[in-house]
């Protein structure tokens, strides 16, 4: 099987650091129908009481209204590229091998791997080098 490469937009939102304060920028999703295939959450070191939840797909015009409505936003600053492929040991070690021989340095990458299968998704610092890591990858 061959990697599937592919842009991807990632939106963002704050949160309130507290019980159900993810939950409720989800609920809003779920309503609406939204499928995430993506979700990572975390505290904001640097701001007290608060916390941020990227997510990833949102597509179609009533995903995006309940999106903005929820207060989420299309990051500018990551620019990420989803690679799903056969879960082989070292596929990881490959991948980012091949980014950094081509002077491509990451800004964030998460993977998971389930049913033989592993999804990724690298953040680039910009677009062109996201560009460019998806035609490299798609050589692999």
């Amino acid at each position: 099987m061959a990697l599937k490469v592919e842009r991807t937009d990632t939106w963002a939102v704050s949160i309130e650091d507290r019980p159900g304060g993810l939950a409720e920028k989800l609920q809003a999703l779920a309503a609406a129908g939204v499928n995430l295939e993506f979700v990572i959450a975390r505290r904001s070191p640097d701001k007290p009481g608060t916390g941020v939840v990227f997510v990833t797909p949102i597509k179609g015009a009533a995903a995006v209204r309940a999106a903005k409505q929820a207060g989420f936003a299309k990051t500018d600053s990551l620019h990420t590229v989803r690679v799903e492929g056969p879960d082989k040991k070292g596929e990881g070690a490959r991948l980012t091998r091949a980014l950094a021989d081509q002077g491509l340095n990451l800004r964030g990458l998460s993977a998971a791997a389930m049913n033989k299968k592993f999804v990724c998704h690298i953040a680039f610092d910009t677009e062109a080098d996201a560009n460019k890591a998806v035609r490299l990858l798609r050589k692999l």
